[in-house]
Order: C-alpha cells, then sequence, then structure tokens
C-alpha cells in the first residue's frame, strides 16, 4: 500500500481538516464522564457488571436517538491486539487507561472518528468529541447531543445537589472536560511562555502535554483545559476556557510578528533547517520529529515555507507513533528500527508535496 493510500485510510477527520484559528489551535475537545445508575463504578465491577454495561451501551446506539446521530461501531478491547489498541490512543480515540482494559474496556467509534465513546474506563461512559480548530461551542453541541440520546436509553447516576456522579471527584458535577491543544512556538521562543501558563494555571485551568494529564509537552505543543466541574454550569466552564485561549492566541499571534520583525533571519534559518533535517535525516526520534515539525509549521503559518500542506503537523504528530508505524511497515518494530522508519515515512510524506522556502 502506497503511502498516501494508508493516510487516506488512517487518519481521522480531525487530522486531515482545518477550522477556525486553526494556526494556533490544532483540535478543540470535549469529553463528558457518565456512569449508570445501580452499578459500581469500574475499578470495583466485577466481570458481569462489565459486561453488563457493554451490553447496555451496545443496545443504546442501535436505538433511533443515536442512530439519528451517525454510524456507530461498538469494539471490545478484547477484540483489538495490543498494537491496535496502541493506534487508537496514539490518534487520541481511546486513553492510555482503557487501552490496558483489554477485559472489561469497550469503544464505540463513529464512522468518522470524531466521535468515540470509551466504556468502562474510568467510568462508565466516556463521551468525547475532537474537532479540527477553535470548535469548542460546536465540540460541545455535539456531545451533548449524543449524551441526551443515550440518556434516552440509559439511566444515568445523578444526585440532585452535586449532579452528575463520576468516580474521581474532580469530574463529579457537569463531568465535562473541555480542552484544546494549542501550538505556541512564539510564546516558547520569546520566553514568555512559563508566565503565561503560570497565569493559566491561577485561573483554574491546567496545562499538560499532547496525551493529557502525566504527559509531557514536546512541539510546542500545550493542551489547555478546565479543571472545575462542580459549581458551574457547562456553557460557563466552555466560555471561561474561550475567553483564556482568545487571549494565549493573540499573545501568540504578537509574539510571531515580533520575531519575524526582530529576528527574522535567524527564524528562517531555524525553520530552513528543520525543513532540511525532516527531508533528508536517516534517524529521528519522536522528540525531535515533533520539535523540526513544530518550526515547519511555524515557517508555513509565516509564509516561510509555501506548498507543504498546513495539517502537516497534526499528520505526522500521530502518524510517526510507534504503533502507527508498525501498523505502516506491517511488522514489529524495535525503537531504533522505529527511528530509521520514522525518518523514511517523514522523508516520503514530505515528497508527495510540492515545497518551496523562501528567505
Amino acid at each position: 500500500m502506497s503511502l498516501s493510500d494508508f493516510l487516506q485510510r488512517a487518519m481521522s477527520r480531525w487530522m486531515r481538516d482545518g477550522g477556525p484559528d486553526d494556526d494556533i489551535v490544532l483540535t478543540s475537545r470535549i469529553r463528558v464522564a457518565r456512569n449508570v445508575q445501580g452499578y459500581p463504578f469500574p475499578i470495583l465491577q466485577t466481570d458481569s457488571h462489565a459486561s453488563d454495561v457493554i451490553e447496555m451501551v451496545g443496545k443504546a446506539i442501535e436505538a433511533a436517538p443515536v442512530k439519528e446521530l451517525g454510524q456507530y461501531e461498538l469494539i471490545r478491547c478484547r477484540d483489538l491486539s495490543a498494537l491496535d489498541r496502541q493506534v487508537l490512543v496514539e490518534k487520541h480515540l481511546i486513553s492510555p487507561d482503557l487501552a490496558e482494559q483489554e477485559k472489561h474496556g469497550a469503544v464505540v467509534l463513529r464512522d468518522d472518528e470524531l466521535v468515540s465513546i470509551m466504556v468502562n474506563e474510568e467510568d462508565h461512559i466516556r463521551i468525547q468529541c475532537i474537532l479540527p480548530g477553535m470548535r469548542l461551542d460546536d465540540a460541545w453541541k455535539l456531545a451533548t447531543s449524543i449524551d441526551d440520546a443515550l440518556e434516552n436509553k440509559l439511566v444515568y447516576a445523578f444526585h440532585e445537589k452535586y449532579g452528575y456522579l463520576t468516580a474521581c471527584p474532580t469530574n463529579v458535577g457537569t463531568g465535562i472536560r473541555a480542552s484544546v491543544m494549542m501550538h505556541l512556538p512564539g510564546l516558547v521562543l520569546s520566553g514568555s511562555i512559563n508566565r503565561l501558563l503560570s497565569a493559566v494555571s491561577q485561573v483554574g485551568l491546567a496545562v499538560r502535554g499532547i496525551y493529557g494529564e502525566g504527559s509531557e509537552s514536546f512541539g510546542n505543543l500545550f493542551q489547555v483545559s478546565n479543571q472545575i466541574t462542580l459549581g458551574e454550569t457547562e456553557e460557563e466552564i466552555i466560555g471561561n476556557l474561550q475567553s483564556v485561549v482568545y487571549q494565549l492566541i493573540e499573545h501568540e499571534r504578537n509574539a510571531r510578528q515580533q520575531l519575524l520583525q526582530r529576528n527574522r533571519t535567524q527564524l528562517e534559518d531555524r525553520v530552513s533547517r528543520s525543513f532540511g533535517i525532516l527531508a533528508y535525516a536517516r534517524r529521528m526520534d519522536s522528540r525531535e520529529t515533533l520539535e523540526r515539525l513544530s518550526d515547519v509549521r511555524l515557517g508555513i503559518d509565516l509564509g516561510i515555507i509555501q506548498g507543504v500542506s498546513a495539517g502537516i503537523l497534526k499528520e505526522l504528530m500521530v502518524t510517526t507513533q510507534p504503533a502507527f508505524l508498525q501498523k505502516y511497515f506491517s511488522r514489529e518494530l524495535s525503537a531504533s528500527e522505529r527511528d530509521v522508519r520514522r525518518a523514511a515515512l517523514i522523508r516520503e510524506r514530505l515528497r508527495l508535496d510540492d515545497t518551496e522556502v523562501h528567505g
């Protein structure tokens, strides 16, 4: 299979499509945590409980309210290989924790992969909608429509005073986690990032790496999300996050323009070097890949590089991950072999575009 055919089949819509402010906000995501009334949380559930929950979710997605919202398929984790589960993690469709739930876990995927529903992760149900660009409102509308459709067939655990009940107290209330993945090279290069992210954390938001809690931040990519789920409405939570994200967008755009005006030659040299390394290197580890791709994406956004797809960062940050590489090359690869194959895949991908570098 050619690389373009492989990418066509393997990429989710959020990886291919653009959206508002997508020069800085790569994706917007809403995750809603729910539990079924009368069943213990997954950490305490038996085999029978877990099977019952999967069966109930399977019946709910076959009912009219959910079927009217798209084509959905329920897949049990035990029916996926460890490699296939890891590919879903790398595509941000399931969490690393669910990937380890081979016995009790399942996932419901919509055919365009903008929606995934994790079953028996930390909570019984975690609805996740991920859209390209700054589209938190659209992601929330999609998530809440699916939530309402499921609630027509399932009885959620709900307390009149506290709201939706969840396994972790930090999710009690709305059960909503809204997040955006931001590309902030201008703020990193200008040295402003730590000051701004410190201010962000002081208004009740969290900043994490691209794979969420516990992951490191590489490639100038930061995931910004709400921490508070209790005492505010869903609209207030999303509105607060949007307000901060739009301020970060403005700061990032200003930082990029100042870098271009004050250090244009250095910036062009940095971008061009990174493009050259990606285009010709014979070995490339994951961290360097993201760092070089960040430079190239910045060069595309500032007009230094033309002819390369603006989606190259989203596309390659996923398809150069370990499980994806092993799927594409159809064999198990050691870490050293992956570095060689990753460099080969990147070279091949860049040849698909008609590139010009200006300076």
